[in-house]
């Protein structure tokens, strides 16, 4: 007959095995995670992405940094998940866990983005539209001088003062523009 204290053992035991294998899966994450997020900052730095963004598009942010981040925290979010699921935390909690990450990273990435994308959008109407041209003298609101730079985020006026002004694309086209 099987004895409580053996019962016992064999469900420490069994337990036991599913922590050290859930740290061990955690560990493993860490390295890949570590190794793909590294990989890809030297690929990205190597093709110049970071260089071409600020250049082509007037984007000035570390895409090689943002990547690592972004590759290495998926990574680990893999890990985790496998490491409770090797716990035995069910299914469920893991979507709903994962649910939330996805809800706040973009919560995250649209307050990130709340003002570039209507300056974007702006940018492309005043091109389309020819609203206004490099070497144009203008007046919006108080502010009256020469266009000279068009990126996709503003525009930069410098005035009779020699003063650059960065005006926001989205604000020229909600106030009056007025072309000397």
């Amino acid at each position: 007959m099987v004895d409580a204290n053996q019962i016992i053992d064999i469900i420490i035991t069994g337990n036991l095995n599913k922590v050290l294998s859930a740290i061990v899966i955690l560990l493993l994450a860490f390295m890949i995670a570590r190794f793909f997020g590294n990989l890809t900052n030297r690929i990205l730095k190597e093709l110049n992405v970071g260089r071409i963004l600020k250049e082509k598009l007037r984007i000035r942010m570390p895409i090689e940094q943002l990547a690592n981040r972004i590759v290495y925290y998926l990574i680990l979010l893999v890990g985790v998940i496998l490491a409770l699921n090797q716990i035995g935390i069910s299914k469920i909690i893991l979507y709903i866990i994962l649910m939330i990450i996805i809800l706040i990273a973009v919560s995250l990435i649209l307050l990130a983005f709340k003002d570039f994308i209507p300056n974007a959008f702006a940018s492309f109407w005043i091109h389309q539209k020819k609203l206004i041209e490099i070497g144009d003298e203008i007046e919006v609101k108080d502010i009256s001088g020469k266009v000279i730079e068009i990126t996709l985020t503003e525009t930069k006026i410098e005035t009779k003062d020699k003063e650059i002004v960065l005006i926001p694309n989205s604000l020229l086209l909600k106030e009056k523009i007025k072309k000397k």
